[in-house]
């Protein structure tokens, strides 16, 4: 997702019929023409002499789809599978707390997630010279990625290909990819001397658009996913194999695409429980050496490592290792990662705090804090500003891009970055025929 600090590169159900529950009369039935086994009858509430009622069978709970958890979440459920429908979701008594339904770990988990990505970000063009910060940036990388994918791939588990989540895909993920790789793209034209010809390629994600590229990608494959056996395995031996190829080349940035993989695989593979787990105060506990373990192994192994093994854009030959060593790397980095992320995840709230509505909004401040630090860069005010680069300068300037990455994700923001993030497009689609339910 994120560019080299020398600098900027290319780096989440067919309505069924109805039984008919009009009463009638109970009338003899009619002799069968051969013999067959019947269906189980309904059971019956008699209500009068010689009429019955037939009392409509239990229809099995709906399968909780749970929100698209990923930065390009934005809380809103499903399309609805027609228009009636939409206006009785929004006429429905329980409609008004639909917010108050949402878990709020998960919104949580994706807001602080949100502002580790931004921190990382702000450090890369400071960060040169303070090994410390670069042992700070090592270990904030192994996991902020890899968290958030493991909750997309989570939200992700009921995804089928059925056409109100095709048109969620299209809609939530595949236009504001298109929107903002033009816009950064035209951005960096506008204010980057040095690029006034920055070319415009949907195919070259462009910055942090890749993620969106690769949510795409990984959502798509997802039926794929679930009927294989040992779908994480697999998902790592592509990831093996990826990192020593270095003939994949950077159409969507398929090297991150696949070394990423494994993680989106692994959320789809969890359940509720293995949440539950690391919410224990044991596992917290646990975390406190192990995140102070990896701040000592990252320090010492600062001046030496490089930052291309935790980008995963690029193959081992490609940056001078060899092909064994991509095999090793990726399978370190994926336990590592996996090791921090349940560290993290054990910290965040379980309750309702005053951020977790921020957890809506993640799109809005993942797509938007680009902006500023990409302008910065191109002005050169980290060049003139060496102090930055001091322990005081980093302080001021992670509480900086903590505020404003808050302030972009705040319902604000997200109103009225709704027409990129969450169009309403029903006028693109045609209307499938199983969502229309029956005619009456």
């Amino acid at each position: 997702m994120f560019h080299a600090p020398h600098g900027y590169r290319r780096a989440p159900r067919p309505q069924a019929r109805e039984p008919d529950l009009t009463p009638t009369t109970t009338a003899p039935p009619a002799p069968a023409a051969r013999m067959t086994k019947a269906p189980a009858a309904a059971p019956e509430t008699r209500t009068a002499p010689g009429r019955v009622t037939p009392t409509a069978p239990a229809r099995p709970p709906a399968r909780d789809a749970g929100p698209a958890a990923t930065p390009g979440d934005t809380g809103r459920p499903s399309a609805p599978q027609s228009r009636a429908a939409a206006g009785a979701e929004r006429n429905a008594p329980g409609a008004a707390a639909a917010d108050d339904r949402r878990d709020a770990y998960f919104d949580n988990a994706k807001y602080l997630a949100i502002v580790l990505v931004a921190i990382a970000h702000a450090w890369e063009p400071v960060m040169a010279d303070s090994r410390a910060a670069r042992a700070l940036y090592m270990v904030v990388y192994t996991f902020h990625m890899p968290a958030f994918i493991i909750i997309s791939g989570y939200f992700s588990r009921s995804y089928s290909g059925r056409a109100h989540q095709l048109r969620r895909l299209v809609t939530g993920i595949a236009l504001p990819y298109v929107l903002f790789e033009v816009m950064y793209s035209l951005f960096r034209r506008w204010a980057d001397d040095a690029n006034p010809d920055q070319p415009i390629s949907l195919l070259d994600p462009f910055y942090l658009t890749w993620f969106l590229a690769a949510l795409f990608i990984w959502r798509l494959t997802t039926p794929l996913w679930r009927l294989i056996r040992y779908p994480v395995p697999v998902a790592l031996a592509v990831a093996a194999l990826a990192s020593m190829t270095p003939g994949i080349g950077d159409d969507l940035n398929l090297q991150r695409v696949l070394q990423f993989l494994p993680f989106f695989v692994l959320g789809l593979v969890l359940r509720p429980e293995h949440f539950q787990l690391v919410r224990r105060r044991e596992i917290r506990l646990l975390s406190l050496p192990l995140f102070a373990g990896a701040l000592g192994l990252a320090y010492w192994a600062a001046p030496a490592i490089r930052l291309d093994w935790f980008f995963r854009s690029t193959s081992a030959q490609e940056i001078d290792a060899p092909w064994w060593a991509g095999v090793t790397a990726t399978l370190v980095l994926f336990g590592v990662g996996l090791l921090l992320t349940a560290g993290f995840l054990a910290w965040v709230p379980r309750r309702r705090t005053w951020f977790t509505v921020l957890g809506l909004g993640t799109i809005c401040g993942y797509l938007l804090h680009g902006l500023p630090l990409q302008a910065a860069e191109y002005a050169g005010f980290f060049e003139t500003h060496t102090w930055l680069g001091d322990p005081a300068g980093l302080i001021l300037l992670t509480l900086f891009t903590a505020v404003v990455v808050t302030v972009l994700c705040t319902p604000p923001v997200r109103r009225a970055l709704r027409w990129a993030t969450e169009p309403d497009m029903e006028w693109a689609f045609r209307r499938d025929a199983a969502e229309l339910g029956p005619k009456r």
